[in-house]
Formats: structure tokens, sequence, C-alpha cells
């Protein structure tokens, strides 16, 4: 399934979410280095690794080559100044090709509107911003001893998706599906793709889908709580009487 866009119109300019589109990829192609081993060192200079966070301190040369975390040397490390706890934010604007970095963004431009609309400019990106953080702590609780460097900002737009779920659940989503375009409920497209991440949970998918699941969850977490509220807040922006008061 691959979604074209959403029949759920805005009655606002989601310049939060048009922001961190041209942050991600402006970040991809002016900052992230594309060929390696360039790409490779940047990756773990300012991405996120399980390993660090869970150690509180930089990887060595040694943890990287065995990809053993806490092997008890005391090898020199190649980024010694390196933050890690600043990487947690940092990783969730790196991306791991053009590819990933696309279908993430595709997927912001098509949910991120809605929600951005429901929540509110600043509070949206506060739970934009929470969502790859509790992305990253899911990932990392799931995977503490991992010295793979850990991009993108799939968690975060996971808790956009998750927040959408809740406020939008029979919104239409049109899909393609094989070749055909189908329109589908955002509550079975979207739980469709929560219950395929599942299906990537082997080491071999290179795909972080714990991280996919905890944003996603936290953004249902969010929204839940203050659904009525939230809605209030988007059917006031699409009433003329109501948005002039």
């Amino acid at each position: 399934m691959f979604p074209i866009r959403d029949v759920n119109p805005t009655a606002i300019r989601p310049v939060i979410t048009w922001a961190l589109i041209a942050v991600n990829a402006a970040v991809f192609f002016l900052l992230q280095p594309q060929q390696s081993p360039e790409a490779d060192e940047f990756a773990y200079e300012y991405a996120a690794i399980a390993c660090e966070l869970t150690t509180g301190e930089p990887l060595d040369i040694t943890e990287i080559e065995r990809e053993q975390c806490r092997d008890g040397t005391s090898a020199p490390q190649p980024f010694p100044d390196k933050n890690v706890w600043l990487a947690a934010f940092s990783s969730m604007f790196l991306h791991g090709g053009l590819l990933h970095l696309g279908f993430n963004m595709w997927s912001l431009w098509i949910f991120g509107n809605n929600v951005e609309e429901a929540f509110g400019r600043g509070l949206y990106l506060l739970v934009y911003l929470a969502a790859g953080l509790a992305a990253t702590v899911g990932f990392v609780a799931t995977n503490p001893d991992l010295t793979v460097p850990l991009v993108g900002a799939s968690g975060a737009i996971a808790g956009v998706m998750g927040a959408y779920l809740v406020l939008f659940p029979r919104h239409l989503v049109l899909t393609v599906v094989f070749y055909f375009v189908v329109a589908i409920p955002a509550v079975i497209f979207l739980g469709i793709w929560f219950v395929s991440q599942f299906a990537l949970a082997s080491e071999s998918s290179g795909i972080a889908w714990q991280a996919h699941v905890a944003g996603f969850l936290f953004g249902m977490a969010v929204a839940l709580p203050f659904r009525r509220r939230l809605l209030d807040n988007t059917l006031a922006g699409h009433d003329p009487v109501r948005r002039t008061a």
C-alpha cells in the first residue's frame, strides 16, 4: 500500500509541517555526506546509538569494529566530544538514503497538516519532537546494547500518525493497492501500517520497527485524553462565525 493523500482538508497553512519537511531535506542534502565512509562516520558522530544512551558514553573504536557494547576495553573514542543525549534529538533529522527521506516526508505531508491544525502549531511541534524521543526510548529499551546508529524521522512521524488515528479514524486515505487507487478509512490504513511493523521484527530487516511502534503509541496516548477538545479546535477553524469570534 502506498498513500497518495487523505480526504481531510484543513483551514490553516501547516507551516510547522512545511518547516519540518524543509529542515529534514536541508540536513540530508546540505549536511549529510552521501557516500561511505564519510556517511557512516557522520552517522556515528551525530546519530543516536543505543549503547551510548545506555552507558552515557561515546563508543570506542573496538565497540564500533566488533559491534559489541561495553566490551571492557579502553580503546580511543573516535568522537570523544559527542553529546550522546543531544544525538537523540539530532538523529530525528538524519536519514539513511533518498528513499528513506522521501517516504518519511511524504507521510508527514499527508498526515501532519490535520494534526497540526488540531493541536495548534506550538503544541504540534512539541508533540512531534516528544514522539521522536519516545520512539528512541522505545528502541533503546529493546536494544540496549546495539552499536548501530539510529537515524530517521520515522518515530516522530509515527507519533503524528498515531494522533491522526485517534482524531480522524473515519477520514479516507487514497491509497495505491497493486494497480488500483482505493479510498481506505484511516483506521484501517493506519491499523494495517501498525500491524505490519511487527512483520519487520527481524535483525535482517534493518528497520527500527520498535521505534515506529513506540512513536505511534505515544501519539495515540497524547491525543486520546484530549480528543474532544482537539476536534473542537479543528471545527472552530472550519466555522467562519467561530473563527472570527
